[in-house]
């Protein structure tokens, strides 16, 4: 059975709001500063000039493997942070409106009832819960509300005054509660009615139904979603470290190896896994790189074995022309020398000592230049021509010698050939080469120079043969190493300085080209140096290149 109450004087606003709301003031630190106020981070320096903030420094030195794990768990707990509140959301939102259909019917159905009943007899039953308030024209405003209801939630904050009787919202809306006695409060909707009894009397007023039941349900709902938010996070989180730490694994080995190739190891590769993952595309790319350092390592170590060797030869080869000229000094010092014809022997002794230091001086000045890459000149110059003079020049060093200019089948005059070169290094590759046969093969031994173009329609090839004794299988691939000699077989006299086929190698690879060594048909010495055509040499250097 409803009971009368007088409505209740709403309570002032709180101090704060009528002070307007203002910011909370710290006495600490002073007025006007707000209470949460911290001093910026210092920035940190992080390359040159370049300021970052504490968290992005801390950020930049978290390994890979905490940064995505965070970056997982963020994800999830957005994910499910933004599916709670939306959740909640539309729940609130259909349990409000179902609050709203509620009203809605009451204002129609239950209202008159009660307000008729009580009016006859001043008691009135209504359903649980509901909060009526309707001005009679005789009796003014009377609440009429279950006591259990006020006792759970107060009743909303609506007087006689609340609107003007022109102003009346049509709809359903919001109230906040007041607590009536030791109970608590809740939030109210309410919807207004007005009808007219039988007598002509008319009665409006509001009818309302807390909010607190959908509240507490909405809440409920929540307090299950952000659980089992915090639980999904947790495992998500555990899931994330442990795929994580299995797809890193590859670039914790990679790291070991990396390691152990920093410590000097450059054997070491890197597992290859499939090439279609982001670490198999690593590892091979990584691989290759190593092979190519250790391929440069070894080249290096190579080279400087060479050079350490070549500098030991050089001394040596220039050792015994100083003793000679030093030793030949120091008698005629002596006063040794005591007769014009031992003083003519000494003078040519040391003459031909000091030709062969200038010989040997020369042909390193020439293999340093074209060591430093110096450009060659690129003109035209045709090898039939060089070979017809270098042919000349054999037959001069030894008259007895037979010497034939051919074709590349031995047996058809040469047709004209031309690369593009420089013509003085093009000669001395010749001079070096019939030199080579004239000290090496016994005196009246025939020779041939043959020209032709290659199998390669763009290459040339220039072939020297001899038919001496030849040089030993082992030994023919170190006849272009500098101060090398073969057997003494192919040494007839002093021999040179071992710098001659050298020489030809180092020219010929200037002018892109290759030389090697075969064994001639019958017995005897072939060498033959590969040089591109005129036509694909044009582009080997600028016409008019100064000469190295």
């Amino acid at each position: 059975m409803a009971q009368h109450h007088e409505p209740p004087v709403p309570p002032p606003p709180p101090a704060d709001q009528q002070a307007g709301g203002g910011a909370a003031v710290d006495p600490a630190r002073g007025s006007g500063a707000p209470a949460d106020e911290t001093p910026a981070a210092p920035a940190g320096l992080q390359g040159e000039g370049e300021y970052v903030g504490p968290v992005t420094a801390f950020w930049a030195r978290t390994p890979l493997r905490a940064r995505l794990i965070a970056i997982v768990t963020a994800m999830l707990l957005a994910g499910l942070g933004i599916s709670v509140a939306l959740t909640s959301t539309v729940l609130s939102r259909y349990l409000t409106d179902q609050l709203d259909t509620q009203l809605q019917v009451t204002a129609s159905q239950v209202v008159p009832q009660a307000v008729y009943a009580y009016r006859e007899t001043g008691q009135a039953y209504l359903p649980n819960d509901y909060y009526i308030l309707a001005f009679f024209p005789e009796l003014g405003s009377r609440p009429l509300v279950s006591g259990t209801t006020t006792e759970k939630y107060g009743i909303p904050a609506i007087t006689a005054y609340t609107f003007a009787q022109g102003s009346m919202p049509s709809g359903v809306f919001t109230v906040d509660g007041v607590q009536d006695g030791s109970g608590g409060t809740s939030e109210w909707r309410a919807q207004s009615f007005s009808f007219s009894f039988q007598d002509g009397s008319q009665i409006t007023g509001y009818v309302a139904l807390p909010l607190a039941p959908v509240q507490q349900t909405v809440a409920q709902i929540q307090r299950i979603l952000v659980v089992t938010t915090l639980a999904l996070t947790v495992l998500g989180a555990t899931i994330g470290y442990v795929a994580i730490r299995r797809s890193l694994r590859p670039l914790h080995t990679i790291e070991r190896t990396a390691a152990r190739i920093a410590d000097g190891d450059l054997s070491q590769r890197v597992p290859q896994a499939p090439v279609t993952t982001e670490v198999g595309s690593l590892a091979r790319s990584l691989n290759t790189m190593l092979a190519q350092i250790e391929q440069s390592f070894d080249a290096q170590e190579a080279s400087e074995a060479r050079m350490r060797r070549f500098v030991s030869d050089a001394s040596h080869e220039l050792r015994t022309p100083l003793a000679t000229v030093r030793g030949y000094g120091e008698l005629y010092r002596m006063g040794a020398l005591t007769t014009p014809d031992a003083m003519d022997d000494t003078m040519r002794r040391i003459e031909d000592s000091a030709t062969r230091m200038g010989t040997l001086v020369n042909d390193l000045l020439a293999l340093a230049r074209l060591d430093e890459g110096r450009p060659i000149r690129s003109d035209p110059v045709d090898l039939v021509t060089l070979a017809r003079d270098s042919v000349d020049d054999l037959h001069a060093l030894d008259p007895s010698r037979t010497v034939r200019l051919t074709a590349l089948d031995g047996v058809s005059p040469p047709a004209p050939v031309t690369v593009t070169g420089d013509e003085d290094r093009l000669r001395q590759v010749l001079t070096n080469l019939i030199g080579n046969v004239a000290q090496h093969t016994p005196a009246g031994t025939a020779a041939e120079i043959a020209v032709g173009p290659g199998e390669d329609p763009e290459q040339v090839v220039l072939e020297v043969r001899d038919h001496g004794l030849g040089i030993p299988a082992d030994q023919a691939g170190r006849v272009f190493e500098r101060f090398y000699r073969a057997d003494s077989s192919r040494n007839r006299s002093s021999g040179g300085s071992g710098l001659g086929m050298a020489i030809v190698a180092a020219i010929v690879a200037a002018h892109r080209g290759t030389v090697s060594v075969h064994e001639t048909a019958g017995g005897g010495l072939t060498v033959r140096a590969v040089l591109p055509a005129q036509s694909r040499a044009d582009d080997l250097q600028e016409p008019g290149a100064a000469t190295a």
